[in-house]
């Protein structure tokens, strides 16, 4: 993390802390952030340095080209592999022996290490195939 942090890099990395699981525009991210005074530019200028720092990785919403971004710069999202939802966006930590036998059995059949903490895989989640 660099090492100036200003009130509203502040703000942004509080709201995305207690939101990891969730794909947020940078649109929806301001809002969120509005009462706390930070604007949209200012979100994108951190969204960009927290990208770069690998903190935060932006991904598109699922049917659209809209940018959204999760925060991986939680502790628990630490070298994890994560699954995320195709209808409603939200993010999910695999398991982590799951994890370990899908690296183990892509490895051993293609011979291809995964990086777990920058591997996201796309499916749908339980709660959208039941509805």
């Amino acid at each position: 993390m660099s090492k100036y942090v200003t009130r509203q890099r502040r703000a942004l990395l509080d709201y995305l802390g207690t939101h990891a699981d969730e794909a947020l525009s940078a649109q929806e991210i301001a809002a969120a952030l509005e009462g706390a005074r930070v604007s949209l530019s200012a979100v994108y200028r951190n969204l960009a340095e927290l990208e770069a720092e690998g903190l935060v990785r932006r991904t598109e919403r699922p049917g659209t080209r809209e940018a959204c971004y999760c925060f991986i710069g939680a502790e628990e999202c630490r070298g994890c592999l994560h699954l995320q939802c195709k209808r409603c966006g939200r993010t999910f930590h695999m398991d982590a022996a799951g994890a370990e036998q899908l690296k183990s059995v892509v490895e051993k059949a293609e011979g291809f290490a995964l990086d777990k903490g920058d591997t996201v895989l796309y499916g749908v989640c339980e709660i959208c195939r039941d509805d």
